[in-house]
Protein backbone atom coordinates (compact mmCIF):
# COMPACT_ATOMS: atom_id res chain seq x y z
CA UNK A 1 0.00 0.00 0.00
CA UNK A 2 2.86 2.37 0.75
CA UNK A 3 4.42 1.52 -2.62
CA UNK A 4 1.07 2.30 -4.23
CA UNK A 5 1.06 5.65 -2.49
CA UNK A 6 4.44 6.58 -3.92
CA UNK A 7 3.43 5.43 -7.38
CA UNK A 8 0.21 7.43 -7.31
CA UNK A 9 1.67 10.67 -5.99
CA UNK A 10 2.09 12.03 -9.50
CA UNK A 11 -0.82 10.28 -11.20
CA UNK A 12 -4.50 10.91 -11.53
CA UNK A 13 -7.74 9.34 -10.26
CA UNK A 14 -7.77 6.51 -12.81
CA UNK A 15 -4.54 5.12 -11.45
CA UNK A 16 -5.77 5.60 -7.89
CA UNK A 17 -9.02 3.83 -8.68
CA UNK A 18 -7.27 0.87 -10.28
CA UNK A 19 -4.76 0.35 -7.50
CA UNK A 20 -7.26 0.72 -4.68
CA UNK A 21 -9.78 -1.58 -6.32
CA UNK A 22 -7.05 -4.20 -6.72
CA UNK A 23 -6.27 -3.83 -3.05
CA UNK A 24 -9.93 -4.26 -2.17
CA UNK A 25 -10.03 -7.68 -3.82
CA UNK A 26 -8.22 -9.22 -0.90
CA UNK A 27 -11.12 -8.18 1.31
CA UNK A 28 -13.72 -9.93 -0.85
CA UNK A 29 -12.19 -13.29 -1.82
CA UNK A 30 -15.53 -14.69 -3.02
CA UNK A 31 -16.16 -11.89 -5.48
CA UNK A 32 -14.69 -10.88 -8.80
CA UNK A 33 -13.00 -14.20 -9.40
CA UNK A 34 -10.47 -13.72 -6.62
CA UNK A 35 -8.28 -16.75 -6.15
CA UNK A 36 -9.15 -19.02 -3.25
CA UNK A 37 -6.50 -20.52 -1.00
CA UNK A 38 -5.81 -24.13 -1.80
CA UNK A 39 -4.80 -25.22 1.64
CA UNK A 40 -5.26 -23.91 5.13
CA UNK A 41 -2.19 -23.95 7.33
CA UNK A 42 -2.85 -25.34 10.76
CA UNK A 43 -2.42 -23.57 14.05
CA UNK A 44 -1.51 -20.17 12.62
CA UNK A 45 -3.51 -17.09 11.77
CA UNK A 46 -0.90 -14.41 11.07
CA UNK A 47 -0.67 -13.79 7.33
CA UNK A 48 1.31 -10.56 7.53
CA UNK A 49 4.05 -9.28 9.80
CA UNK A 50 3.00 -6.84 12.54
CA UNK A 51 1.93 -3.51 11.09
CA UNK A 52 4.31 -0.61 11.75
CA UNK A 53 2.93 2.35 13.66
CA UNK A 54 1.34 4.96 11.42
CA UNK A 55 1.06 7.39 14.31
CA UNK A 56 -2.63 6.68 14.02
CA UNK A 57 -4.69 5.98 10.99
CA UNK A 58 -7.76 7.78 12.25
CA UNK A 59 -8.76 10.38 14.79
CA UNK A 60 -6.68 13.54 14.54
CA UNK A 61 -5.53 13.19 11.01
CA UNK A 62 -5.91 16.15 8.71
CA UNK A 63 -6.02 14.32 5.45
CA UNK A 64 -6.38 17.37 3.26
CA UNK A 65 -3.30 19.12 4.60
CA UNK A 66 -1.42 16.10 5.86
CA UNK A 67 -1.56 16.42 9.61
CA UNK A 68 -0.67 13.22 11.40
CA UNK A 69 -3.87 11.60 12.66
CA UNK A 70 -4.70 10.42 16.19
CA UNK A 71 -4.66 6.73 15.70
CA UNK A 72 -6.33 4.04 17.67
CA UNK A 73 -4.55 2.51 20.59
CA UNK A 74 -2.27 -0.42 19.76
CA UNK A 75 -4.28 -3.61 19.51
CA UNK A 76 -3.11 -6.92 20.99
CA UNK A 77 -1.64 -9.43 18.62
CA UNK A 78 -3.96 -12.03 17.15
CA UNK A 79 -4.59 -14.84 19.58
CA UNK A 80 -3.77 -18.39 18.46
CA UNK A 81 -6.74 -20.57 17.63
CA UNK A 82 -7.67 -23.74 19.45
CA UNK A 83 -5.43 -26.69 18.74
CA UNK A 84 -6.07 -28.57 15.51
CA UNK A 85 -6.14 -27.66 11.83
CA UNK A 86 -8.52 -24.97 10.58
CA UNK A 87 -11.21 -25.91 8.10
CA UNK A 88 -11.34 -24.10 4.77
CA UNK A 89 -14.23 -21.80 5.72
CA UNK A 90 -12.58 -20.68 8.96
CA UNK A 91 -9.28 -20.15 7.20
CA UNK A 92 -10.90 -17.84 4.63
CA UNK A 93 -12.68 -15.97 7.41
CA UNK A 94 -9.37 -15.44 9.23
CA UNK A 95 -7.67 -14.24 6.05
CA UNK A 96 -10.42 -11.70 5.46
CA UNK A 97 -10.30 -10.47 9.07
CA UNK A 98 -6.54 -9.99 9.01
CA UNK A 99 -6.56 -8.35 5.59
CA UNK A 100 -9.36 -6.04 6.71
CA UNK A 101 -7.41 -4.97 9.80
CA UNK A 102 -4.31 -4.28 7.74
CA UNK A 103 -6.30 -2.39 5.11
CA UNK A 104 -8.07 -0.31 7.77
CA UNK A 105 -4.67 0.81 9.04
CA UNK A 106 -3.21 1.64 5.64
CA UNK A 107 -6.14 3.12 3.71
CA UNK A 108 -6.42 6.45 5.61
CA UNK A 109 -2.64 6.89 5.23
CA UNK A 110 -2.92 6.28 1.47
CA UNK A 111 -5.87 8.64 1.06
CA UNK A 112 -4.13 11.33 3.09
CA UNK A 113 -1.00 11.16 0.96
CA UNK A 114 -2.98 11.20 -2.25
CA UNK A 115 -4.91 14.23 -1.05
CA UNK A 116 -1.64 15.93 -0.19
CA UNK A 117 -0.43 15.22 -3.71
CA UNK A 118 -3.44 17.14 -4.95
CA UNK A 119 -2.61 20.01 -2.64
CA UNK A 120 1.00 20.08 -3.78
CA UNK A 121 0.66 20.86 -7.44
CA UNK A 122 -1.97 18.43 -8.74
CA UNK A 123 -4.90 20.75 -8.31
CA UNK A 124 -7.22 18.70 -10.47
CA UNK A 125 -6.65 15.49 -8.53
CA UNK A 126 -9.80 14.32 -6.77
CA UNK A 127 -10.08 11.01 -4.99
CA UNK A 128 -13.03 8.87 -6.10
CA UNK A 129 -15.44 7.43 -3.56
CA UNK A 130 -15.17 3.77 -2.58
CA UNK A 131 -17.31 1.39 -0.62
CA UNK A 132 -14.58 -0.23 1.43
CA UNK A 133 -15.47 -3.53 3.11
CA UNK A 134 -14.66 -3.61 6.78
CA UNK A 135 -14.09 0.12 7.22
CA UNK A 136 -17.24 0.39 9.32
CA UNK A 137 -18.16 -1.49 12.43
CA UNK A 138 -15.07 -0.58 14.46
CA UNK A 139 -15.48 0.53 18.03
CA UNK A 140 -13.72 0.64 21.34
CA UNK A 141 -10.47 2.52 20.96
CA UNK A 142 -10.33 2.04 17.21
CA UNK A 143 -11.42 4.58 14.62
CA UNK A 144 -14.31 4.65 12.22
CA UNK A 145 -17.31 6.67 13.19
CA UNK A 146 -20.35 5.71 11.16
CA UNK A 147 -21.09 2.23 12.45
CA UNK A 148 -23.15 2.67 15.60
CA UNK A 149 -26.36 4.68 15.66
CA UNK A 150 -27.11 6.58 18.84
CA UNK A 151 -29.10 4.48 21.27
CA UNK A 152 -32.83 4.94 21.56
CA UNK A 153 -33.81 7.50 24.18
CA UNK A 154 -37.17 9.16 24.98
CA UNK A 155 -36.10 12.51 23.54
CA UNK A 156 -35.87 13.54 19.88
CA UNK A 157 -32.61 13.24 17.89
CA UNK A 158 -33.20 15.11 14.65
CA UNK A 159 -31.19 16.19 11.61
CA UNK A 160 -30.55 19.76 10.55
CA UNK A 161 -28.44 21.77 8.14
CA UNK A 162 -26.88 25.23 8.16
CA UNK A 163 -25.47 27.24 5.28
CA UNK A 164 -23.61 30.53 5.13
CA UNK A 165 -20.94 32.07 2.91
CA UNK A 166 -18.33 29.68 4.31
CA UNK A 167 -20.27 26.57 3.33
CA UNK A 168 -22.84 24.05 4.50
CA UNK A 169 -22.69 21.60 7.39
CA UNK A 170 -25.29 19.21 8.70
CA UNK A 171 -25.88 18.60 12.38
CA UNK A 172 -27.93 16.50 14.77
CA UNK A 173 -29.81 17.96 17.71
CA UNK A 174 -30.93 16.06 20.79
CA UNK A 175 -33.94 17.53 22.59
CA UNK A 176 -34.69 15.75 25.89
CA UNK A 177 -38.15 14.42 26.62
CA UNK A 178 -38.54 16.93 29.46
CA UNK A 179 -38.38 19.89 27.05
CA UNK A 180 -41.75 21.66 26.76
CA UNK A 181 -40.54 25.09 25.67
CA UNK A 182 -38.80 26.17 28.88
CA UNK A 183 -35.25 27.62 28.56
CA UNK A 184 -32.56 24.96 28.80
CA UNK A 185 -28.76 24.90 28.58
CA UNK A 186 -27.20 24.03 25.22
CA UNK A 187 -24.03 21.97 24.70
CA UNK A 188 -22.25 22.01 21.33
CA UNK A 189 -20.28 18.78 20.79
CA UNK A 190 -17.54 18.66 18.13
CA UNK A 191 -16.53 15.15 17.09
CA UNK A 192 -13.02 13.94 16.28
CA UNK A 193 -11.70 12.77 12.92
CA UNK A 194 -13.50 9.86 11.22
CA UNK A 195 -16.40 10.29 13.64
CA UNK A 196 -19.92 11.58 13.05
CA UNK A 197 -22.72 12.85 15.33
CA UNK A 198 -24.27 9.42 15.96
CA UNK A 199 -20.95 7.83 16.82
CA UNK A 200 -19.87 10.74 19.02
CA UNK A 201 -23.20 10.82 20.84
CA UNK A 202 -22.95 7.08 21.46
CA UNK A 203 -19.36 7.20 22.67
CA UNK A 204 -19.70 10.22 24.96
CA UNK A 205 -23.19 9.30 26.20
CA UNK A 206 -24.01 13.00 26.20
CA UNK A 207 -27.62 12.41 25.13
CA UNK A 208 -28.12 10.22 28.18
CA UNK A 209 -26.85 13.09 30.34
CA UNK A 210 -29.12 15.49 28.45
CA UNK A 211 -32.11 13.48 29.64
CA UNK A 212 -30.80 13.45 33.19
CA UNK A 213 -29.64 17.08 33.39
CA UNK A 214 -32.26 18.57 31.07
CA UNK A 215 -30.26 20.26 28.35
CA UNK A 216 -30.09 20.37 24.56
CA UNK A 217 -27.10 18.89 22.75
CA UNK A 218 -26.15 19.73 19.16
CA UNK A 219 -23.54 17.84 17.15
CA UNK A 220 -22.22 19.70 14.09
CA UNK A 221 -20.91 17.29 11.45
CA UNK A 222 -17.76 17.90 9.45
CA UNK A 223 -18.22 17.02 5.78
CA UNK A 224 -15.95 14.80 3.73
CA UNK A 225 -15.86 17.54 1.10
CA UNK A 226 -14.22 19.88 3.61
CA UNK A 227 -11.95 17.16 4.96
CA UNK A 228 -11.75 13.59 3.67
CA UNK A 229 -11.23 12.25 7.21
CA UNK A 230 -13.98 14.46 8.67
CA UNK A 231 -11.46 16.40 10.76
CA UNK A 232 -12.29 19.94 11.75
CA UNK A 233 -9.65 22.12 10.06
CA UNK A 234 -8.26 23.52 13.29
CA UNK A 235 -4.92 24.68 11.88
CA UNK A 236 -6.04 26.54 8.75
CA UNK A 237 -5.70 30.31 9.05
CA UNK A 238 -9.21 30.98 7.79
CA UNK A 239 -10.59 28.54 10.37
CA UNK A 240 -9.01 30.50 13.21
CA UNK A 241 -10.84 33.75 12.54
CA UNK A 242 -14.14 35.04 13.82
CA UNK A 243 -16.84 35.26 11.19
CA UNK A 244 -14.98 33.09 8.70
CA UNK A 245 -14.54 29.45 7.80
CA UNK A 246 -15.70 26.67 10.06
CA UNK A 247 -15.95 28.84 13.20
CA UNK A 248 -18.63 30.93 11.49
CA UNK A 249 -20.54 27.77 10.54
CA UNK A 250 -20.39 26.26 14.03
CA UNK A 251 -21.43 29.59 15.56
CA UNK A 252 -24.26 29.75 13.02
CA UNK A 253 -25.47 26.28 13.99
CA UNK A 254 -25.37 27.31 17.64
CA UNK A 255 -27.38 30.46 17.00
CA UNK A 256 -29.88 28.58 14.82
CA UNK A 257 -30.62 26.15 17.65
CA UNK A 258 -30.95 29.09 20.05
CA UNK A 259 -33.39 30.77 17.67
CA UNK A 260 -35.53 27.69 17.11
CA UNK A 261 -35.63 26.50 20.73
CA UNK A 262 -35.80 28.07 24.15
CA UNK A 263 -32.15 28.20 25.24
CA UNK A 264 -30.70 29.88 28.30
CA UNK A 265 -28.18 32.16 26.59
CA UNK A 266 -26.03 32.25 29.71
CA UNK A 267 -25.61 28.46 29.60
CA UNK A 268 -24.26 27.67 26.14
CA UNK A 269 -21.14 25.52 26.13
CA UNK A 270 -18.83 23.94 23.56
CA UNK A 271 -16.74 20.78 23.88
CA UNK A 272 -14.85 18.43 21.61
CA UNK A 273 -12.44 15.55 21.17
CA UNK A 274 -9.09 15.65 19.39
CA UNK A 275 -9.53 17.84 16.27
CA UNK A 276 -12.94 18.72 17.70
CA UNK A 277 -11.26 19.68 20.97
CA UNK A 278 -8.91 22.01 19.12
CA UNK A 279 -11.90 23.55 17.34
CA UNK A 280 -13.78 23.90 20.64
CA UNK A 281 -10.85 25.97 21.91
CA UNK A 282 -11.07 28.14 18.81
CA UNK A 283 -14.82 28.63 19.29
CA UNK A 284 -14.48 29.63 22.93
CA UNK A 285 -11.68 32.03 22.06
CA UNK A 286 -13.39 33.70 19.11
CA UNK A 287 -16.92 33.79 20.54
CA UNK A 288 -16.62 34.39 24.32
CA UNK A 289 -20.00 36.15 24.35
CA UNK A 290 -21.65 33.05 22.90
CA UNK A 291 -20.04 30.26 24.91
CA UNK A 292 -19.88 30.36 28.71
CA UNK A 293 -17.29 27.57 29.07
CA UNK A 294 -15.22 25.15 27.01
CA UNK A 295 -14.46 21.45 27.38
CA UNK A 296 -11.39 20.04 25.60
CA UNK A 297 -10.51 16.35 25.46
CA UNK A 298 -7.14 15.44 23.93
CA UNK A 299 -7.04 18.72 22.00
CA UNK A 300 -4.71 21.65 21.37
CA UNK A 301 -4.53 25.35 22.28
CA UNK A 302 -5.88 28.17 20.16
CA UNK A 303 -3.83 28.97 17.05
CA UNK A 304 -1.17 26.45 18.03
CA UNK A 305 -0.54 25.79 14.32
CA UNK A 306 -0.89 27.64 11.04
CA UNK A 307 0.34 25.05 8.53
CA UNK A 308 1.41 21.40 8.27
CA UNK A 309 4.88 21.68 9.88
CA UNK A 310 3.57 23.73 12.80
CA UNK A 311 0.61 21.36 13.21
CA UNK A 312 2.91 18.35 13.48
CA UNK A 313 5.12 20.27 15.89
CA UNK A 314 2.17 21.31 18.06
CA UNK A 315 0.89 17.75 18.26
CA UNK A 316 4.32 16.80 19.59
CA UNK A 317 4.14 19.62 22.14
CA UNK A 318 6.32 22.19 20.37
CA UNK A 319 4.50 25.52 20.15
CA UNK A 320 5.39 28.61 18.18
CA UNK A 321 4.82 32.21 19.27
CA UNK A 322 1.56 32.56 21.15
CA UNK A 323 -1.19 34.60 19.53
CA UNK A 324 -3.22 36.86 21.76
CA UNK A 325 -6.39 34.97 22.65
CA UNK A 326 -8.38 37.77 24.26
CA UNK A 327 -10.74 37.08 27.14
CA UNK A 328 -10.13 33.90 29.13
CA UNK A 329 -13.27 31.84 29.62
CA UNK A 330 -13.73 28.86 31.96
CA UNK A 331 -12.18 25.66 30.59
CA UNK A 332 -12.02 22.01 31.61
CA UNK A 333 -9.36 19.80 30.04
CA UNK A 334 -8.97 16.01 29.87
CA UNK A 335 -5.85 14.32 28.54
CA UNK A 336 -4.25 10.88 28.87
CA UNK A 337 -0.62 10.91 29.92
CA UNK A 338 0.07 8.03 27.49
CA UNK A 339 -1.38 9.87 24.50
CA UNK A 340 1.16 9.43 21.71
CA UNK A 341 -0.94 11.28 19.13
CA UNK A 342 -1.42 14.64 20.83
CA UNK A 343 1.25 15.13 23.49
CA UNK A 344 -0.16 15.71 27.01
CA UNK A 345 1.76 18.99 27.24
CA UNK A 346 -1.03 20.38 25.07
CA UNK A 347 -3.35 20.00 28.03
CA UNK A 348 -0.87 21.86 30.23
CA UNK A 349 -0.68 24.68 27.70
CA UNK A 350 -4.46 24.93 27.49
CA UNK A 351 -4.65 25.34 31.25
CA UNK A 352 -1.76 27.79 31.29
CA UNK A 353 -3.54 30.04 28.84
CA UNK A 354 -6.96 29.59 30.41
CA UNK A 355 -5.97 30.02 34.04
CA UNK A 356 -3.67 33.02 33.85
CA UNK A 357 -5.88 35.05 36.21
CA UNK A 358 -6.40 32.44 38.94
CA UNK A 359 -5.11 32.89 42.45
CA UNK A 360 -4.79 29.33 43.75
CA UNK A 361 -4.84 25.70 42.69
CA UNK A 362 -6.02 22.54 44.41
CA UNK A 363 -4.54 19.16 43.44
CA UNK A 364 -6.63 16.04 44.04
CA UNK A 365 -5.35 12.57 43.09
CA UNK A 366 -7.87 9.79 42.57
CA UNK A 367 -8.62 6.48 40.88
CA UNK A 368 -11.59 4.96 39.10
CA UNK A 369 -12.50 1.59 40.69
CA UNK A 370 -10.81 -1.07 38.54
CA UNK A 371 -9.72 1.71 36.21
CA UNK A 372 -7.23 4.50 35.66
CA UNK A 373 -5.69 6.70 38.31
CA UNK A 374 -5.86 10.42 37.63
CA UNK A 375 -4.74 13.80 38.93
CA UNK A 376 -7.36 16.55 39.04
CA UNK A 377 -6.11 20.12 39.39
CA UNK A 378 -8.61 22.91 40.04
CA UNK A 379 -7.57 26.51 39.41
CA UNK A 380 -9.68 28.95 41.38
CA UNK A 381 -10.16 32.70 41.31
CA UNK A 382 -9.76 34.82 44.44
CA UNK A 383 -13.38 34.17 45.44
CA UNK A 384 -12.96 30.39 45.15
CA UNK A 385 -14.75 29.99 41.80
CA UNK A 386 -13.15 27.37 39.51
CA UNK A 387 -11.82 29.05 36.37
CA UNK A 388 -9.96 26.06 34.95
CA UNK A 389 -9.87 22.36 35.71
CA UNK A 390 -7.39 19.79 34.44
CA UNK A 391 -7.73 16.02 34.51
CA UNK A 392 -4.54 14.12 33.72
CA UNK A 393 -5.50 10.45 33.31
CA UNK A 394 -2.64 8.10 34.09
CA UNK A 395 -2.20 5.26 31.63
CA UNK A 396 -4.81 6.56 29.18
CA UNK A 397 -4.20 7.18 25.50
CA UNK A 398 -6.06 9.15 22.82
CA UNK A 399 -9.68 8.36 23.71
CA UNK A 400 -12.73 9.87 25.42
CA UNK A 401 -12.44 9.06 29.11
CA UNK A 402 -15.30 7.08 30.62
CA UNK A 403 -17.07 6.71 27.29
CA UNK A 404 -19.11 3.82 25.96
CA UNK A 405 -17.34 1.09 24.01
CA UNK A 406 -20.18 1.25 21.48
CA UNK A 407 -18.63 4.45 20.16
CA UNK A 408 -15.16 4.99 18.70
CA UNK A 409 -12.19 6.42 20.59
CA UNK A 410 -13.45 5.70 24.08
CA UNK A 411 -11.78 4.40 27.22
CA UNK A 412 -14.24 3.11 29.80
CA UNK A 413 -11.54 2.79 32.45
CA UNK A 414 -11.20 6.53 32.88
CA UNK A 415 -13.23 9.03 34.88
CA UNK A 416 -16.49 10.10 33.24
CA UNK A 417 -15.39 13.09 31.17
CA UNK A 418 -18.92 13.84 29.96
CA UNK A 419 -20.40 14.02 33.44
CA UNK A 420 -17.48 16.02 34.82
CA UNK A 421 -17.70 18.49 31.96
CA UNK A 422 -21.41 19.00 32.62
CA UNK A 423 -20.71 19.55 36.31
CA UNK A 424 -18.03 22.11 35.48
CA UNK A 425 -20.24 23.85 32.91
CA UNK A 426 -23.08 24.24 35.38
CA UNK A 427 -20.94 25.65 38.18
CA UNK A 428 -22.22 29.09 39.14
CA UNK A 429 -19.74 31.88 38.36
Amino acid sequence: MRAATKTLMGQGPKSATSVIQDALKVLTPHKGGAAQPTAAPSGAREITPPMPSLNGAHGFSQARAGTAPPGPQPQPASQPHAAGPLNHEQYVKNVVQDATAAFNNLMPDLLAKLDRAGANGHAAFKMPNFDIPGMNGMNGMQGGGTSTPAEALPGKFTDGSFTNAAGTRTYKLYVPSSYTGQPMPLVVMLHGCTQDPDDFATGTQMNVLAEEMQCLVVYPAQSMQANSSRCWNWFNAVDQQRGQGEPSIIAGITETVMHNHAVDASQVYVAGLSAGGAMATIMGTLYPELYAAVGVHSGLPFASAHDLPSALAAMKGNFGPQRASGKSIPIIVFHGDKDTTVHPVNGDELIKRGAHSVMQEIIEPGRVPDGHAYTRTVHQTVNGTPQAEQWLIHGAGHAWSGGSARGSYTDGKGPDASREMMRFFQTKR
